[in-house]
């Protein structure tokens, strides 16, 4: 039996914010609290889907994550980073697998969260590739809600364009909210990819303890 005297209560209101169409639960002062407690201990997230909605942790638990649908290849180094899925294509799999109801507003947000696609140039007859920036989105909130499903969106990327460039990840909520994690090599930050992956969701201020600093 847990010692903790709102843990029913809190648990009635959980269900409720799953059982409610918006995210909605009463505005009286114990169901507030309640509230309280919940987003205290990360249990509670605000709603991307609905405006002074929320949405639980529990539920986006049950969300997939998109990313590259050939990373497996490249972890077992059968593929360059170059070949991995296009950015594009791993934001139509998020699209298609929202409501319908939230399409329109996750398109509008394509350019921005999957770019322009990658260029490749001629320098002295050499075929040059941009720097690989591979997409990825997963469940989870940030100081500012995530995108329509409550989707962080993020990428694994390399600084530049040499071969013994060093890379990054970046994990952004739909506004300014972003945490980063530096890494000296493809292979670190694929394993960094595969950590965020396994936590999630989460809230961007909780990635301190995986070794991103939030900016």
């Amino acid at each position: 039996m847990s010692l903790n005297p709102h843990a029913q209560f809190d648990e009635t209101v959980l269900e409720m914010i799953e059982h409610s169409p918006v995210g909605a639960v009463p505005n009286t002062p114990s169901y507030q609290d309640a509230l309280g407690r919940l987003y205290a201990s990360h249990q509670v997230y605000h709603n991307a889907n609905h405006k002074d909605g929320h949405v639980t942790v529990r539920s986006l638990t049950r969300l997939p994550a998109f990313q590259a649908d050939n990373l497996d290849a490249l972890i077992g180094g059968r593929i360059a980073a170059e070949a991995l899925e296009p950015n594009a294509k791993i934001f139509d799999r998020y699209v298609a697998s929202l409501p319908a109801g939230l399409h329109a507003k996750a398109e509008s947000l394509r350019l921005l969260v999957a770019g322009r696609p990658a260029h490749h140039r001629k320098h002295g007859g050499m075929l040059a590739h941009d720097p690989v920036h591979s997409l990825f989105l997963v469940p989870g909130t940030g100081p500012h809600v995530g995108l329509p499903g409550n989707y962080l969106y993020g990428s694994v990327l390399q600084l530049t364009a040499a071969a013994d460039a060093a890379w990054a990840v970046h994990l952004h909520d739909s506004d300014d909210g972003m945490a980063l994690c530096d890494t000296p090599t493809m292979a670190a930050a694929l394993d960094k990819l595969q950590e965020l992956l396994a936590s999630a969701p989460f809230h961007l201020k909780e990635l301190d303890a995986l070794g991103f600093r939030l900016k």
